[in-house]
């Protein structure tokens, strides 16, 4: 990998492009980040680099994390990640990393937090259909139905879907197109969606696969 960035999705909206067609897209604010630590292999056995981002109050972070800062004469940060990059010579602790990192036409991975749904039926969770609505089958037209087991093996299979928590899981999205960038406001526009809901912070790289 050889770049990436902190960022906080502002929400999906559409953008025409040069022939007038509609993108959908998605707008991150993407840092500005500050390089907290930079590991190299001779200390740590790899290169990579710590960014922060948002400012808070010390008060809000412990005091191990708040010494972290400290001990570089940085601001305290609410955001810390950690990027493997292949070559870290033009990093320091406390330089700037900004949305100008990446430009229009690259292909990003992005990581997020997908929305929480709480604990969840069978049939908003996985899709399976509902009982029928006729002889007798209700009220539970939407249980999940038959376990599929008998005295043998007297279980439930492993993985059996099931209704239980949905949602709030790290996902990442491969091969999205950067349809623009703008580098006053640290802004960045993706095509498709992004993992989370308004306000979630989402890490973004360079695409793995692209």
């Amino acid at each position: 990998m050889v770049k990436g960035i902190i960022g906080k999705k502002i929400g999906m909206t559409q953008i025409f492009d040069a022939k007038g067609n509609v993108v959908p897209v998605t707008v991150i604010e993407a840092g500005p980040c500050v390089v907290a630590q930079k590991k190299t292999v001779e200390t740590d056995g790899y290169n990579a680099v710590q960014l922060g981002f948002t400012d808070i109050t010390e008060k809000k972070v412990t005091k191990p994390e708040a010494g972290h800062f400290k001990k570089n004469g940085l601001t305290v940060k609410r955001h810390l990640k950690e990027f493997r990059l292949d070559d870290i010579s033009g990093l320091n602790i406390g330089d700037t990393v900004a949305a100008d990192i990446f430009a229009a036409g690259e292909k990003v991975d992005i990581t997020g937090i997908t929305k929480g749904h709480g604990y969840t039926g069978a049939v908003k969770r996985w899709g399976h259909h509902i009982l029928r609505m006729t002889h007798g089958t209700g009220p539970v037209h939407r249980q999940v139905g038959s376990m599929g087991a008998n005295s043998t093996p007297s279980r439930v299979f492993k993985n059996k879907k099931m209704a239980g928590q949905y949602g709030n899981d790290k996902l990442t999205v491969l091969n999205l197109d950067v349809v623009k960038v703008d580098a006053d406001k640290n802004l960045i526009a993706v095509k498709g969606a992004v993992p989370g809901a308004k306000g979630g912070i989402v890490f973004i790289r360079n695409s793995v696969k692209g």
